[in-house]
């Protein structure tokens, strides 16, 4: 083969035509913007995890002369919650033994709620609060409004009024 039949045979050689390497970088692009969204997502979806419990009900009655109260509790966040801490009139309310029948108490109140709680997404619990009135003093009677707070482990606050029966 002669140098012209060479660079004959070089020149008849195509290269890719422009509408074929338009729609390579073009579905390239595509697989790497899906990707990056699916990445971003994935990213964006654990920034934005958020605690937030509903009290979605309050309920007050007197039993043997002491007022129970349960508190139907509802986590409607994206991320599971604990709960550490509950308050009545900014005071801590104790954890009472659930082995104690007889409800004799420690304090003026109690709670069957363990030393913490956790809900987790979309499930609902339910948390009693006992109040001996004798040990109540003359601050709580009946008709009385209580303001009881529940205290997560990220720092919220959940509060609820409540009038005593």
């Amino acid at each position: 083969m002669g140098p012209h039949q060479k660079a004959r045979k070089i020149r008849t050689r195509r290269a890719v035509s422009p509408v074929i390497a338009t729609v390579i970088l073009v579905a390239i692009a595509i697989t790497i913007a899906v990707a990056v969204s699916y990445w971003m997502g994935d990213l964006a979806g654990q920034c934005t995890q958020f605690e937030k419990v509903e009290i979605q009900s309050a309920t007050c009655s007197v039993n043997e002369g002491n007022w129970t109260i349960e508190l139907k509790l509802k986590n409607t966040g994206t991320k599971e919650s604990t709960l550490i801490s509950l308050f009545i009139n900014e005071e801590k309310v104790d954890v009472y033994d659930a082995a104690d029948r007889e409800y004799m108490f420690a304090s003026v109140w109690a709670t069957n709620m363990t030393q913490t709680e956790t809900i987790t997404c979309s499930d609902s619990i339910c948390i009693l609060v006992y109040i001996d009135p004798t040990r109540a003093g003359s601050t709580l009677t009946s008709g009385t409004m209580i303001t009881m707070k529940i205290h997560s482990s990220s720092g919220v606050n959940y509060p609820k009024t409540i009038k005593l029966v």
